[in-house]
């Protein structure tokens, strides 16, 4: 039988002898508490070699433990795969190896693959779908594990997936009772989550291994090796001065205000400064507060505010041609599409200042100062004469896409030979990859075919990306997390990590506070370290007994919201016109993931416009057409359909596009589990014998 299915009988192969893995001196260290069984959390920077740690642990574990069963977590599709090609391979052919991700048939014998593998390799919501699924195909309990390896395990926390595990972990432990596997989590930035205090700091990190129910390790003895294998980069800071003249952004300003004067009376409300975080916040807030009012005024009003912002903030890090072209796309299709007088101001404010906007924008006396010094720092590198690779991190996925077009058309790069590709997130959307576009990127960049990543966060963490000399932060307000993830990937021998902002400016500022808070979790960690191990496991013991209290409090006050409402009394308005357009009564929710309306009234209220891109194959379900509000000229829109099991076609709806309209009021949700009311789950069954009936004739 073929090695990805879940039929492999359970007996290794004896016939295969497997030799061990070399580890360096500093991982025999990390791994030796997790080699005695107990529960330990593995913290080496990124190349440090955390994953081949953890797969030396499962081979041990395999070869040591009576009807073991390994299942490595992690976080995105993508890793799974590499896992299981890259790492985990080692254990293969001797041991069953089987990658599991939504993309696969295997997650729905999910029970069946743990019971006939070795070493399940998966997405954190497919195990926990696993656990809350009661079809006994599909139905897996921790129990039924006896290691659980959880890569990036800093991402355990709050309302994550890999937490809720965990907390499902603390439920069983703190009844007693059945069998726990044991815990190995992989991190290379457990971050200071917030702290300004060495004492915060202590708290968080405490909070952290309470999470995992593990110890925290690193090299003590072989720090020395470890620095000698991953090198740190030299960090350089390439600041610019402020831009003399901005004349884009300031008639850019200049409508914002009038914008501001048009909603007259003023709103009570207190915006902050034009072309930051903040502002953007408060016309988020904004437009709330219009749309549970009714107040379409103020709701269109904010919502082309925060265009502007994100214009201004263009501005700022990228051309200013890149920040026009922004408003154009918004506004573009709006031309003709007026539902009243405020769509004509606001389309036609846009209308007026068009032309001035794009003579601005293409006076290359007014360019952004930070091009110019971006490109310095590039051919730096790049015109050295010296081999290079580098990742080029920006926020957006947006701002990558007009970073690739700059470079595409920058002379001096193209002549100094940089070859660059962009690399974002796996999803559906126009600025999205497929997760074989981002293989294939990645490869291309292994055999040199390019040699620059202009990429988002997804390159920061878990891609096998291979070593650069030279990592670039630009446009960056993040955490130091994230800053640490990001130089992890300047580990070649001789490699620098450069910050381009403007001189006093935000990004500076924080990247110093990140700093700060780097040493700070690490002095953190060493006051955790040197504790008491039975002192410990008592603070691990009272803070998982609170946590599970809390989650418990959480869970029973979100059930008492929903059980208020019945879903046959909730409204759904269309956010751009408040036509009300579905019943909350008629939403079903498929595998805990696409929100469909059943009603065959619900068409009626929608249109289709284009075909969405086919990403990847999907296994029940495919993607159609978008689906567009049909009232008032609107046009605004909500979702797209869905193929679901080549039978049904359905409408599956994003809640961020509706107002929510209950008994006692309005609001907005972002996502589906915050709504006030219960989601029944989607019979398929029942919906084809009262839609498709001749499937049963």
């Amino acid at each position: 039988m073929a090695e990805g299915s879940c039929g492999n009988p359970s007996t290794p192969d004896r016939k295969h002898k497997m030799k061990d893995l070399n580890l360096y001196k500093y991982q025999e260290e990390v791994v030796e508490r997790a080699l005695q069984g107990e529960n330990i959390i593995i913290w080496l920077p990124t190349g440090g070699g955390k994953t081949r740690a953890a797969v030396h642990v499962t081979q041990k574990h395999l070869e040591t433990t009576p009807n073991a069963k390994v299942v490595v977590l992690v976080n995105t599709v993508h890793l799974v795969n590499q896992h299981f090609t890259r790492e985990f391979d080692h254990l293969r052919p001797k041991y069953g190896v089987l990658p599991v991700s939504g993309d696969t048939d295997e997650k729905d014998f999910f029970g069946l693959a743990i019971r006939n593998k070795h070493v399940v390799i998966c997405t954190a919501q497919i195990l926990y779908n696993a656990m809350v699924n009661q079809e006994e195909e599909k139905h897996a309990e921790l129990s039924d594990i006896t290691l659980l390896v959880i890569d990036e395990c800093h991402h355990t926390r709050k309302e994550t997936t890999y937490n809720k595990i965990m907390r499902c972990y603390m439920s069983e432990k703190l009844t007693g009772g059945r069998r726990l596997p044991q815990i190995l989590g992989l991190t290379a930035s457990p971050g200071a989550g917030g702290a300004k205090t060495l004492v915060e700091a202590v708290e968080h990190v405490l909070e952290f291994c309470a999470n995992l129910d593990s110890a925290i390790v690193s090299t003590e003895n072989f720090a020395s090796e470890l620095k000698e294998k991953v090198p740190r980069p030299r960090k350089i800071y390439d600041i610019v001065e402020k831009r003399p003249e901005d004349p884009f952004g300031d008639r850019l300003k200049k409508m914002m205000m009038q914008i501001h004067e048009f909603m007259t009376p003023p709103v009570d409300f207190v915006l902050r400064e034009f072309g930051t975080q903040e502002y953007e916040a408060d016309v988020v807030n904004l437009k709330k507060r219009g749309l549970c009012a009714k107040d379409r005024l103020v709701a269109q009003c904010a919502e082309h505010l925060r265009e502007y912002n994100d214009a201004l903030l263009i501005n700022d890090t990228l051309r200013m041609i890149d920040a026009y072209r922004s408003l154009e796309d918004f506004y573009k299709p709006k031309y003709d599409m007026a539902i009243d007088g405020t769509d004509v101001f606001l389309v036609g404010l846009f209308i007026d200042n068009r032309e001035k906007l794009k003579l601005l924008a293409n006076t290359s006396r007014f360019e952004n100062p930070k091009m110019a010094k971006l490109e310095s720092t590039l051919l730096k590198q790049f015109g050295s004469g010296v081999p290079s690779k580098g990742i080029l991190f920006s926020k957006t996925r947006k701002s990558i896409h007009c970073l690739q077009d700059w470079v595409l058309g920058n002379a001096a790069l193209q002549a100094a030979g940089v070859r660059s590709a962009i690399l974002t997130g796996a999803g559906i959307g126009s600025y999205n990859m497929t997760q074989s576009q981002q293989q294939t990127t990645i490869d291309n960049f292994r055999k040199e075919k390019l040699n620059l990543l202009i990429a988002t966060s997804v390159a920061e963490e878990g891609l096998d990306i291979p070593e650069c000399n030279l990592v670039v932060r630009y446009g960056l307000l993040t955490n130091e997390i994230a800053q640490q993830q990001a130089r992890g990937r300047a580990r070649a021998k001789d490699s620098h990590y450069s910050v381009v902002a403007q001189e006093g400016g935000r990004e500076v500022h924080k990247e110093l506070i990140n700093e700060y808070l780097e040493g700070l979790t690490g002095e953190a960690i060493a006051v955790v370290q040197a504790m008491d191990r039975r002192k410990f496991r008592q603070k691990l013991a009272r803070l998982q007994k609170d946590a599970l209290s809390s989650s418990e409090e959480k869970e029973k006050l979100t059930a008492e919201e929903k059980s208020r409402n019945v879903a046959s009394e909730i409204h759904l308005l269309c956010q751009k016109c408040f036509t009300p357009v579905a019943n909350g009564d008629d939403i079903r929710v498929i595998d805990n993931t696409h929100h469909v309306n059943v009603s065959s009234e619900f068409k009626e209220h929608y249109k289709l416009g284009h075909q969405v891109p086919l990403q990847k194959q999907f296994g029940d379900w495919e993607p159609g057409r978008r689906i567009l509000c049909k009232h008032n000229n609107c046009n605004m829109e909500w979702g797209y359909e869905i193929n679901y099991k080549k039978r049904a076609l359905l409408p599956n709806l994003a809640i961020k596009y509706f107002v929510v309209e209950t008994p006692v009021g309005r609001t907005t949700v972002k996502k589906w589990k915050k709504v006030p009311f219960t989601v029944k789950d989607f019979d398929f069954e029942e919906y084809c014998r009262e839609h498709l009936p001749d499937l049963f004739d």
